[in-house]
């Protein structure tokens, strides 16, 4: 059996920055152990499937190279690319995934690719796990946790661009991930309200290039503390990201840009 792949760059408009999704389209859904060997095979931080119904749903969901994941914002981003790029004359795209319910996803007028999440803000943690505070070499000014991940928030931008971290400790954590974060305040990062980075040993691998599930806890977290809702996010990895967030009730919106990297087509048994 022959399966179209696309592979996609999120939260960019360069290619080889963002993060990389590779995203497939399917009738059916392949059998899950298949699923989860293609994705350990591709080494990306997620793999997409996606299955379309007579309602014009597209059902997604996606698997790191470790293990099924609840919600990936890049790579439903990528998924997005691919499909607008399919289908020209698409209004929208409304996505389903089990974790979180319907996405609805529009093209922007700048072009960029605007997904509408539920909002995880998450809430302030007074007693802060060991392995946290062993996992990262520097202490946290405070932390904050939703069902994805500990939010740790530090002072200064070099905090967030130096900590090191103890990924056997962290992998005691799961199945929570790890965010450290700081508002952007130097020259350098001006033009963003705030910046992060993300850890999921766990769950993905080292660290994540860029997380867009992550920011619908990290655009209501720092709209609070800043006192706006609409935010302009930097995801300092190596490859580095850009997320814009407007935070609106209940719902996050999260938008980006993509660029195609590569096409092809995998051979697997059915």
């Amino acid at each position: 059996m022959q399966l179209e792949i696309n592979v996609v760059d999120a939260f960019t408009d360069t290619i080889f920055k963002g993060n990389s999704a590779a995203v497939i389209i399917t009738d059916s859904w392949l059998a899950d152990e298949l699923m989860q060997s293609i994705a350990f095979e591709n080494n990306l931080s997620e793999t997409a499937f996606i299955v379309a119904d007579d309602k014009d749903i597209y059902h997604i969901r996606w698997f790191s190279p470790l293990t099924e994941i609840a919600f990936c914002g890049h790579a439903t981003l990528a998924s997005a690319f691919v499909l607008f790029n399919k289908n020209p004359n698409l209004a929208f795209i409304k996505f389903s995934a089990k974790a979180v319910g319907i996405l609805t996803v529009v093209q922007t007028d700048d072009g960029k690719i605007q997904m509408d999440f539920p909002n995880a803000k998450p809430e302030k943690v007074d007693n802060i796990p060991d392995s946290l505070l062993a996992g990262l070499s520097i202490a946290p000014a405070e932390v904050y946790k939703n069902t994805q991940a500990y939010f740790v928030i530090y002072n200064t931008e070099a905090d967030v661009l130096t900590v090191a971290r103890d990924n056997e400790q962290l992998k005691q954590l799961a199945p929570l991930d790890v965010v450290v974060t700081c508002q952007a305040k130097s020259a350098e990062y001006k033009e963003y309200d705030f910046i992060s980075r993300y850890f999921w040993p766990a769950n993905g691998g080292d660290e994540d290039p860029v997380t867009g599930s992550a920011h619908t806890g990290l655009a209501p977290l720092w709209a609070e503390h800043l006192g706006k809702n609409e935010l302009i996010a930097y995801q300092a990895s190596t490859r580095s990201g850009v997320l814009d967030c407007v935070v609106a009730g209940d719902r996050v919106l999260i938008s980006g840009n993509a660029v195609q990297y590569m096409t092809g087509f995998i051979t697997v048994e059915e």
